[in-house]
């Protein structure tokens, strides 16, 4: 995103802009990956035993004078506070990152669930998990 802007010279020039959290939240949702598409046609609309999800859910984490620091988690129940995200390959290199992320969101009273892209070959087994994370209160699953 841009803006137009003329300095003192009269010389326009294009100044960045950030993008708002909603904006890149509403950007993730419209490019969804092929696994995402798959897990929320089975989670939308309540169809996991009556759980509400919503899907790329920003969560602020830190506020300061000027900043908001914020993770984009891929599913959320707000009801039992359960996040779930999943894992493709790009998660095999940055698993620190991601410990570290479930870290902070652990301390927000969130529990993260992690699930691989190729356990989605068998949904009714990934159903079962997360059905077992909202009603059993498991821990965060790293």
């Amino acid at each position: 995103m841009g803006l137009m802007v003329k300095n003192k010279l009269g010389i326009k020039s294009m100044q960045r802009r950030k993008k708002s959290i909603t904006t890149l939240a509403r950007e993730l949702r419209k490019n969804q990956t092929k696994c995402e598409k798959v897990l929320w046609d089975h989670l939308r609309k309540r169809q996991l035993e009556g759980y509400r999800f919503v899907r790329q859910k920003p969560l602020i984490y830190k506020e300061d004078n000027r900043n908001k620091y914020f993770f984009i988690a891929d599913f959320y129940c707000a009801e039992k506070k359960l996040v779930v995200e999943l894992d493709g390959k790009i998660h095999e290199y940055q698993t620190y990152y991601d410990y570290q992320r479930d870290l902070v969101l652990n301390k927000l009273g969130l529990t993260t669930l992690r699930i691989r892209n190729k356990e989605l070959s068998e949904m009714e087994e990934v159903k079962r998990k997360i059905l077992r994370h909202l009603e059993g209160g498991f821990g965060n699953t790293m």
